[in-house]
């Protein structure tokens, strides 16, 4: 199988995938795209969504975390990424749909704000992560890029402050499905696992985040699963938000 996954260092989506092709022992190339940048190279390779991750399957293109995901259980049907229980099939089906739907985004409402917002964050990601020279002069001529991937995802002062209020409960329900077995086993995650835990990891990894996941069960899992997932540093534009809300 001839694959090709086109994501970025931070796409927490991105990492889904990958969590999936290594469960199905599957070799990719990966190729990290500048982040900003990164709509108009896609639409150079025929990708109409725009967003990562995208892959090329065998000469197909699949764009989203959930459709490549599927896409593989399709063409590699084992070790299988769901339980051959229909009601345990369900409850990972369900816990999936969730961890793409919704909970995917919170974190990200969070980090696009931040983004948007926040000049030394900008910079830091051109310097890390994007490898324009003079990140500050072009993090400076980024700031409408930053500002339409924010509106993207509702990443405004309202929705970034909602997407904070939302996590712990978000957290809570991903420590219950771990209990409760629905996203594979610690070293094994099923399609839920693999679509919950960057999430997870992303906010551990996230300076403004982090504390969200200091102490619970689905932190310790995530962190073993992607231990390699880049720290990104605190945000004034978060912690201001912080104090307002305070």
């Amino acid at each position: 199988m001839d694959v090709t996954l086109y994501t970025m260092p931070l796409s927490h989506p991105g990492w889904s995938v990958q969590l999936a092709l290594a469960r199905k022992g599957v070799e990719a190339k990966v190729v990290d795209l500048p982040a900003g940048l990164h709509p108009g190279l896609l639409w150079l390779r025929g990708f109409r969504r725009g967003t990562v991750p995208s892959a090329r399957i065998d000469g197909r293109r699949v764009e989203g975390s959930l459709e490549i995901v599927r896409e593989l259980e399709r063409l590699v049907p084992e070790p299988s990424l769901y339980p051959a229980d229909p009601a345990a099939r369900a409850a990972v089906e369900e816990a999936e749909r969730w961890g793409e739907a919704t909970f995917q985004n919170l974190p990200r409402q969070v980090a696009r704000y931040a983004i948007a917002h926040d000049l030394t964050t900008r910079t830091w990601i051109n310097r890390e992560h994007v490898g324009l020279p003079l990140p500050k002069v072009s993090a400076v001529l980024a700031t409408p890029v930053a500002l339409g991937m924010a509106a993207r995802a509702d990443a405004n002062a309202t929705g970034a402050q909602s997407a904070l209020a939302a996590l712990p409960a978000a957290l809570d329900r991903v420590d219950e499905l771990l209990a409760a077995g629905t996203l594979g086993d610690d070293d094994a995650p099923n399609a839920a696992g693999t679509q919950i835990a960057p999430t997870v990891r992303l906010i551990s990894a996230n300076a403004d985040m982090r504390e969200l996941t200091d102490g619970r069960p689905c932190g310790a899992w995530a962190e073993r699963l992607l231990p390699d997932y880049p720290l990104t540093p605190g945000s004034a534009a978060i912690a201001k938000l912080r104090r307002e809300s305070a």
